[in-house]
This record gives structure tokens, sequence and C-alpha cells, in this order.
């Protein structure tokens, strides 16, 4: 009898060690990002994760969660859940609402860096651009007419007064881009006189009607209900794309391209999934696939664009000082909103 007991406490102890052993690699498997899944954050349009997620699904056989909402929610969602994150990929979002949360993003450098256009590469550590939008004009052709529109300039235009679509850049981030485009464009930085003039100027010639919201401001012109909309690229084409009567008109003065972005959340449950995500958007096969099957302005040099975008070097290009608007988005805003309750009354 204390024979058989002394093996069936040996095979109990063994069982145990074995369990624990295997418990131990699938726990691993989880933290080190061997799993097969990888949960992402978006604020992307549906027509952007069609072209991308199943492709990388099929690439890595990585199943991936989505959830989406905007920007600034899900960065507000990140934070709450710092110290047991639940996403592994914030896939989407400005310079600005990054580089203002740096602390929930993970350090990470595609080995893809190199093969992107210059001044669209990753060089904060934290957040990888994968695609461009610059700020444009979209006029309905039908209503403008005889009436030129190529640029800023033009839109001070008294034949257009009343006429033209602009979101309000408190609580639009493609009007307040626009904003600060026209202050560089106009008057070659943000606190010039000179631009701020152009502005004061432009806000006259709005008559006092500001659009809803920026959706608003390139649909109304795609309705017919305004003649231009002060907007971005990715809506303002694919308008043109469905035979809208709209043209894209990049200004004269100089547009600027502002890269959306995508990190690895600091902690996350899928580490190397999430490294993998990142490499796919960098990836030729990615970038191809944002250039072939979305309005958006892929930024790896070597890839496609659809037929209906401009080449960029068929567009004069202005850079911005993204950390310094970062850094003083608040003083342009108020400046923005003061200047406006001031010709408003």
């Amino acid at each position: 009898m204390k024979k058989w007991s002394v093996v069936l406490i040996i095979l109990t102890i063994m069982t145990a060690i074995l369990g624990a052993c295997g418990g131990g690699n699938s726990k691993g498997s989880e933290a080190g990002g061997e799993s097969k899944k990888l949960v992402v954050y978006t604020p992307n349009s549906e027509e952007m994760l069609n072209a991308l997620v199943p492709a990388f699904e099929k690439q890595t056989g990585i199943s991936v969660e989505l959830v989406s909402a905007g920007s600034g929610e899900l960065i507000k969602r990140i934070q709450s859940e710092k110290a047991n994150p639940y996403a592994d990929v914030m896939f989407g979002g400005a310079f600005a609402l990054f580089h203002d949360n740096a602390d929930l993003f993970e350090k990470y450098v595609s080995s893809n860096d190199k093969d992107m256009l210059e001044g669209h590469r990753n060089t904060t550590g934290i957040m990888t651009p994968y695609v461009s939008d610059g700020s444009v004009l979209l006029v309905n052709t039908n209503l403008a007419g005889n009436i030129e529109i190529n640029g800023y300039e033009d839109l001070l235009k008294p034949e257009l007064k009343g006429k033209i679509a602009m979101a309000d850049p408190a609580n639009s981030s493609s009007a307040f881009a626009q904003l600060t485009n026209m202050l560089k464009a106009m008057g070659g930085d943000y606190s010039s006189e000179k631009g701020w003039d152009y502005v004061g100027k432009l806000l006259e010639n709005l008559d006092g009607k500001i659009a809803g919201g920026s959706s608003k401001a390139h649909k109304s012109v795609a309705d017919g209900e305004y003649v231009v909309a002060l907007t971005y690229e990715d809506p303002a084409v694919s308008y043109v794309k469905d035979g809208a009567p709209v043209k894209v008109v990049y200004p004269k003065e100089g547009a600027v391209f502002l890269d959306a972005v995508a990190g690895v959340v600091k902690g996350s449950k899928n580490q190397e999934n999430a490294k993998k995500f990142i490499d796919f958007l960098t990836s030729k096969e990615g970038q191809d696939a944002l250039g072939r099957e979305t309005t958006n302005r892929p930024l790896r040099a070597d890839a496609v664009i659809g037929d209906n975008m401009t080449p960029i070097d068929k567009i004069k290009v202005i850079d911005e000082d993204v950390v310094y608007v970062a850094q003083n988005k608040a003083a342009i805003v108020t400046k923005y909103t003061d200047l406006f309750t001031k010709i408003a009354k």
C-alpha cells in the first residue's frame, strides 16, 4: 500500500509540474505576443479598414478585434485602461494627439520606416505615419461658373460672399488644419499680422456662416448649397470618384499635408502582433492597398496611388511645424474665436 501511495504522490507532483509548465507557456505566449489575437482601437473609415484588416489577417493568421470610435474618445479609453490595457494598437489619430499622450505608447520603429517619404517617417519613436491628408478647396463646378478659384486669395472675391462653407476650428480638426494652413500660406508663420489679417477678411466673406461640422462643410458643396468648401483631401476626392459635379483645388499658395499615425499601446498583451500590424501598414502591400482602394494618400515612396489622386509632385506643398502647433493650439483657437466674435458682431 505504501509503495502505491508513493507512486501516486509522485505522479500527482509530476502532473502538477507539467500543468504549471503548460500554463506558463500559454501565458507567455499571450504576454510575448505569440498569440493569434490583436485588439485595434481606430477612428478610421470602413473603407480603410476593409482595405487593410482582411489582408493582414490572411497574411499573418492573426485575428483582429476592432473597436471603433472617435480618436479623442479612444485615447481617453486607453488612458483609463493604462493599468491593464485592452488595446494593442491605436490605428489613427493626429500627431498632436499622440504627442500629448506619449506616455501611452511603446517605442517602436518599423524596419520599413526607411522606405517612407522623407518628412513622413517615425521621428518620435512612438508614432508611425501611414497616410497623409492635405487641406484642399472643394469647388462645385456647376455653381462656380466663371469664378476662378485656385487658392486662398480667390476666396476673398465679393461674388463668393456667403457662399463659402467652413467648419469651426475650435471643434473640427480639419477646420483647424485649414486655419494653420492659411496662416502659414498667407503670412509665413502662425502669428504674423499678415496671416491673421487674411483670416479676418475670409471670416467677413463667410458672412457669419459656419458649417455645423467638417462633414457638413464638404457635403454642402457636393449637394449644391455652397460654391466652395475649405475641407480635406480624402472626402473631397471621394466626391470626384463618385461623379459629383465638383473638383478638388490645392491652394496655389501651398497645401499642408498632415499625417495620420499609429502606435503600439504601452504594456499591451499582444506586443509582437501589434508590431506586425505596424509593419504591415508600412509594407508595400499595405501601402498599395491604401493607394488603390481608398482615397487616402499612402506615404511609402514606391506605393501606387489611385487614378483620382493628384501626384504629390504636382502640388505646392508647404510644411507645418507640428510640434509648435501642438503646443500652441489653444492659443491659436482662442485668437481665432476672438477674431470671429469681433467680426460677427
